[in-house]
């Protein structure tokens, strides 16, 4: 359910950025942060998340993350401004942070077999793909009928079946030894993320070599260091870098970067070329993005069972080759270029998306101690957070630079490229942690952190 409602709220929003934008007159500044604001404060808050929900209790930490999202959803709907809407998603990524990687770390403690958690796993991203598959044609047809605020709307109901759903079956769980508050940690990881999407988004405007700019990306630098620094000194870090020896973990929180960066940029681009260039409704924009829905729904269980029974490397290299041609085939796309031919990269596009998750959430929490199941996950879906809100931003960046130059269209060209060449680091990802001498490694962090971790 809480992937469903946040999959849902991720293509919804996605279709109605047009109406928002002219409603509320806001540029694609504003559009990126309607988008922006909401990925990096999830991503900023994941791995608070999860230690909170190891230590305060799962059920309890998913049901406020349930009420939270609920009600930033009716702020939204109100929002009289842009700027009002962009802090309204803000506390709806406060309660966003609460849902996923605690739902994940429910999975994770509820199937402990590798084979089962796989195609566990692949079902969780079929939910995904159907919320996906639903998003465009509902969030369209919202916004077409009754104006961009219904998409928000909608959340609330979603919402409250699910917090009657999780008390009524959701057990309690929490770590038998959870780990403590890392505030430092939590505050450069913010201040990271946030500091980076504000330098990417914001640069085009300002300019790349002005002082706000240089001074933002500069804070970038100095978080990191301070976290490179800091992180391994405390007993209980945020986030434990011993984890980032694992080949296969590592690889797969740079895949999921890469993969969800051509996701979220994809999406933006599309958007604004179907409704801008084209002049598609929304419910037209919903309705074309169908095919690539319903392949992530295909792909997604099967790249679970393919994981269970053959190992991680062939749905990642089925995804890094299907990224890699669908965001080639829209590197020249201009006003008239055939439906035929955007329908058949949306297909290709929507395998790629749904064969990576099973193997790269596979791979992420192998190796991790159970009993930090929330952690583990957290980081995993950080990146994802994190991958989005970098696509968006760099995408929109470039079309921002370059649209008062030429037609939205040719001035997206760059930003496909940049989505192509994400697909091709998945592709070569794909290859690299799936070697035996990668495996070996996952082990020896797994043995090094902790007996009872999760087979790889």
């Amino acid at each position: 359910m809480s992937l469903f409602i946040v999959g849902l709220d991720i293509t919804a929003v996605n279709i109605a950025l047009p109406s928002i934008g002219r409603d509320l007159d806001a540029g694609i500044s504003g559009l990126q942060w309607t988008v922006g604001s909401y990925t990096v404060v999830m991503a900023s808050l994941l791995m608070f998340a999860g230690s909170t929900a190891d230590r305060r209790g799962r059920k309890r930490t998913f049901v406020t993350g349930l009420a939270v999202f609920s009600v930033a959803s009716l702020l939204c709907s109100l929002a009289p401004s842009v700027e009002f809407l962009v802090v309204s998603r803000v506390l709806q990524a406060v309660g966003g942070s609460m849902m996923n990687p605690v739902a994940m770390s429910i999975i994770t403690n509820a199937f402990t077999i590798p084979r089962e958690r796989a195609q566990a796993v692949g079902i969780w991203g079929a939910v995904f793909g159907i919320s996906m598959a639903l998003g465009p044609v509902v969030g369209g047809a919202l916004v077409s009928s009754l104006g961009w605020r219904s998409i928000f709307l909608i959340n609330i109901p979603l919402g409250v079946a699910a917090i009657f759903l999780t008390l009524r079956f959701v057990p309690e769980s929490r770590a038998p030894r959870p780990r403590r508050f890392d505030p430092a940690g939590q505050a450069l990881v913010t201040v990271l993320l946030a500091t980076l999407t504000y330098g990417i988004i914001e640069a085009p405007g300002r300019g790349w070599s002005s002082a706000a700019t240089v001074a933002t990306f500069s804070l970038s630098v100095v978080a990191l260091l301070g976290l490179l620094v800091y992180e391994p000194r405390r007993e209980d870090p945020l986030v434990d870098l011993r984890f980032f020896r694992s080949v296969p973990f590592a690889s797969s929180i740079t895949i999921s970067v890469a993969a969800f960066a051509a996701f979220g940029g994809f999406l933006f681009l599309n958007t604004l070329y179907l409704q801008e260039t084209r002049g598609l409704s929304p419910v037209q924009a919903g309705l074309a993005t169908l095919p690539m829905a319903a392949m992530i729904v295909v792909a997604a269980p099967l790249s679970g069972r393919l994981v269970g029974r053959v190992g991680p490397r062939l749905p990642l290299l089925v995804s890094g080759v299907c990224f890699v041609a669908a965001c080639a085939m829209l590197t020249g796309i201009d006003p008239a270029t055939p439906f035929a031919w955007l329908f058949a990269a949306y297909v290709i596009f929507g395998i790629g998306f749904g064969f990576v998750n099973a193997p790269i959430t596979n791979a992420a929490v192998s190796g991790m101690p159970r009993a930090q199941a929330g952690v583990a996950s957290a980081i995993a879906t950080t990146s994802r957070q994190f991958g989005q809100t970098l696509g968006v931003a760099v995408v929109g960046a470039i079309v921002a630079s370059r649209v008062g130059e030429s037609g939205l269209s040719a001035a997206s060209h760059p930003g496909w490229w940049t989505l192509t060449a994400c697909g091709g680091l998945v592709l070569l990802l794909g290859f690299t942690a799936t070697t035996t001498r990668a495996r070996e490694s996952a082990r020896r962090t797994a043995a090094e952190l902790n007996p009872e971790a999760l087979a790889v």
